[in-house]
Order: C-alpha cells, then structure tokens, then sequence
C-alpha cells in the first residue's frame, strides 16, 4: 500500500477537506453542517485541520474546533476516514501536534440505526487506537419558543452575584458530590475538588455573555441551594451550568434552576437554547425533559 501523507492544510489547499467523500458519519457533516476556515466565514483554521493523504487522495480528516480567541483547540470535532481507512485515521491523530477532547457528534437515535452504530463504533475505535479513551456519553437539548416557557415554580428567589470566591464557593460545594463525569475527571487529577471549581469558572469566563448573568439561588429563608449560569458560548444561548448544592438535593431544585436559566435567556431574545447532561445524570435529564427541552443529538466525548 502507497505510504501515508499526513499534514495540515493550508488556506490555499483547505478545499481538499471537503474532497473525502461523506463515509457515513463526517462529523457535523451529519447534522447540516460544511467545513470552512475562517477566512471563508467558518469556525475553523487550516493550521488545525489535519488530512491523511494516500497517492494525493484525502483518506482520512481531522479538524480542531476552539472560540475565535483561543490560543489553542477546544474540542476535536470532525474526525472521519474513507472505507477501510481506519488505520490511517489512527495514524492523522497520533501525527498531529493537537490535544483537545473529541466529541463524536451522533443522531439520538443512533443506537436504532445498524450503519450510524457501525460508523460510531469505527470512530470510537480508531481513536482508541491512537491513545484516547471515552469518557462520558452526553445528550444535547435543544429548546425554541415552539416548546413553550415552563411555569416558574416560584419556590426560590435569584440574585446576581458579582463575587468570583462566593461563585467558587458554591462550585466546591456542588462538585463535592457530583455525577458529572469531567468534574470527577478534574477531582481524580492532582488539582482535586479545586480544579474542577476553576475549570467550571474559567468556562463561565471563557463565554462571550456578561458577568452579570450569573446567578446563584437561595431559598426564601436565605439558604444558598445552588447556582444557574445563562450564557452565550460562540455558537448561541445555552444552559452554562445547573449546580444544586448537596445538602438541597433531594428537592427537585434542579429543575427550578433550569426553568429560570431558560426564562432568563428567553427574557434576553433567545430562539434556541442548547444544552447538555451526561447519560448518566438522571435528576437533570429528567429536569430538561420536564422544562420541555428535547434531545437532539448524543455526544460521546473522549479524552
């Protein structure tokens, strides 16, 4: 077999990622969306976006996402490669000088469709092959004026809160008991409960939409329950975080967070709010079922 050409792309030659044929799943392919750099009004850049040539032709493609500020990839977001071409998939991630998380996007009903399950799991594998391990299956909501506003519960009262320590504070305490599987990845790490409170932070400071959105929630007694944080990341309005301390759980207080995030971005003009918990999160998946956000996609994350 033709040795493997493997090598970023340039502005130039960034039209030979869009020369592999779709394989079946082609990352955000799947869900109406086309690859373009910056410079041609896209998210992507060409320094970022690694392909795998064999006698010339595209086999395999690679593209890092990240906000326009960033310095570095956020997430890995488009991985695929031709008919067995999985080893040369292996190949462009184990190659390329790039580390960011890869979120496998997928239909939600994948797991009832034979060849998107078949696509998924050669994805999977190839990226194991070149190192990473999965780490969490998460869905991803979507909410529009179509679905209605839910009726607020009125059993808390919501304050801004303009002190980075208070906000940290709550974040240790909601993230002392968690199911949410990169906190426990942070906690595990040297930076224990401390890191995975900043690197919840440093992701509420990281999305463009004002400071003053953050809002933590107390019951009419004065007792902090937790903390709702409604932002806007670069791709539209989204549910930034729903956190209930552990000594209010218990209550049902997650899905009052998630009313008043959705009222407060619909308040702000919203017409689609997007959103995430893990599979394994039922409280909060059962909280956005119940807020009328529907599923719209999985998302398996690996690291």
């Amino acid at each position: 077999m033709t040795d493997l050409v493997v090598r970023a792309l340039t502005e130039s030659d960034a039209h030979l990622f869009r020369n592999l044929q779709d394989p079946g799943l082609a990352g955000r392919a799947a869900f109406g969306h086309s690859y373009a750099t910056v410079h041609e009004g896209g998210e992507y850049r060409p320094e970022w976006t690694w392909v795998a040539l064999r006698d010339g032709v595209v086999v395999a493609r690679a593209a890092w996402w990240s906000g326009p500020d960033d310095t570095e990839p956020v997430a890995l977001d488009w991985f695929d490669f031709a008919d067995g071409e999985d080893a040369a998939g292996s190949e462009l991630l184990r190659h390329a000088p790039l580390y960011a998380e890869y979120e496998l996007m997928l239909p939600a009903d994948w797991r009832e469709r034979p060849d998107v399950a078949a696509a998924a799991e050669s994805r999977i594998a190839a990226a194991r092959a070149a190192g990473m391990e999965p780490l969490v299956e998460r869905y991803r909501y979507e909410w529009t004026p179509e679905c209605g506003l839910p009726e607020r519960p009125g059993r808390l009262v919501f304050r801004p809160e303009p002190d980075d320590a208070a906000i940290l504070d709550v974040l240790r305490r909601v993230h002392s008991v968690t199911l949410d599987a990169h906190a426990r990845r942070a906690i595990e790490g040297p930076g224990g409960l401390e890191q995975a409170a900043r690197e919840e932070l440093d992701f509420f400071h990281w999305c463009p939409s004002p400071r003053s959105w953050w809002q933590l929630a107390y019951t009419p007694d004065g007792e902090v329950v937790g903390i709702h944080v409604p932002a806007r990341n670069p791709g539209g309005p989204c549910i930034g975080f729903i956190g209930v301390v552990p000594e209010q759980r218990g209550h049902g207080y997650g899905y009052d967070l998630l009313v008043e995030c959705t009222h407060f971005l619909a308040a702000e003009g919203a017409e689609l709010i997007a959103g995430a918990t893990d599979r394994g999160n039922a409280p909060m998946a059962t909280a956005f079922a119940r807020a009328g956000h529907r599923v719209i996609q999985e998302r398996i994350h690996l690291v």
